[in-house]
Order: structure tokens, then sequence, then C-alpha cells
């Protein structure tokens, strides 16, 4: 599978090493090309390594002043919070390049970076999701919705586990 467009992902604030850690592994398993952070709660937490794939190794994770420093003007910022006025995720049409934003799980996307946006959607859960499932439900509507060609039989030999040979048989 090739991939579709250009994704950052951009965390406001994380809380734990375990956010950053599960999204990462979320940013490998969609090909994000970034993950970006500001705020100084994780940076003080990072030694406690919970990139349990090393994602980190081929996936650029940067501390940054302001998430959008350095990329495109024309690259659209998708907030992803539960605002009012936000767009329910099943009918949101994904950009080919963005930057998404997720909030803390303690807290939200500030209004000016809200303010500044493209485009804010929520997920029509009930209650909210933390950081890393978030990211994963995005991350998974982007790929659903996309017209890639995946050829099912490569993807499924090279993404399982070791201990995993399982065949579904007819």
């Amino acid at each position: 599978m090739s991939k579709q467009g250009t994704v950052f992902i951009g965390l406001f604030n994380p809380k734990s090493p375990s956010n950053v850690g599960a999204v990462l592994r979320a940013a490998g398993c969609y090909q994000a090309d970034e993950v970006r952070y500001v705020g100084e709660r994780f940076a003080r937490a990072s030694r406690y390594s919970t990139d349990t794939k090393n994602v980190g190794n081929s996936i650029p994770l940067l501390q940054v002043d302001d998430l959008a420093q350095g990329l495109p003007e024309d690259m659209p910022i998708v907030c992803v919070e539960l605002a009012e006025g936000a767009i329910p995720l099943p009918a949101f049409t994904h950009p080919e390049k963005a930057l998404y934003v997720f909030g803390p799980e303690d807290g939200s996307i500030p209004q000016a970076v809200v303010d500044r946006a493209s485009h804010v959607v929520y997920v029509p859960t009930i209650g909210c999701m933390n950081l890393a499932a978030t990211v994963n439900v995005l991350m998974y509507d982007r790929l659903a919705k996309s017209d890639l060609s995946i050829d099912d039989a490569e993807r499924i030999k090279a993404s399982r586990d070791v201990n995993n040979r399982l065949v579904v048989r007819a």
C-alpha cells in the first residue's frame, strides 16, 4: 500500500508518556509523517519509553512552540475536539494533507488554536475517549474513506505478530 497525502499529528500538552507512546504506535500503523507536541508535561516525563514498536526511529517526534510552525501555509489544521458546532467524524471528508490537532485528556485545545483551524471534528461517542483511542479512530476513519488499494493477504502477513499464523478456513 502506498500512502495517501501528508499527515501530521499534533498533540497539545499531552499528559503522559503512555499517551504519547500509544499515539506513536497509531502513527506507525497509519503511516503518519510526523508527531509533534507543545507543552512541557511530556518533555518532563519522556525518559519513560512507551514506544513499544520503536516508531520514534522512523517517524519524527518533535517538541515545538507552535504545532503549525514550519508547515506549509496551505496545510489545513483539523482540530479533533468535543466542541459545539464541530462536524461529526462520519460526515467529515479528510483533506489530502492535514495537521490533526488533539487536546490533552484532562483539558481542551485552546480556543485560539480552534479559531485557526480549517475544520473542527468530533467523534460522536457517549463521553470522551482517551487520547490514543481518539487518534486511532481518526486515523482509521481517514484510511477507511481513502481510495487506497491494499493487498490484504500481504498486509496481514506483514503486520501480524510472529506468534500469529492464523488462517481462515472455508
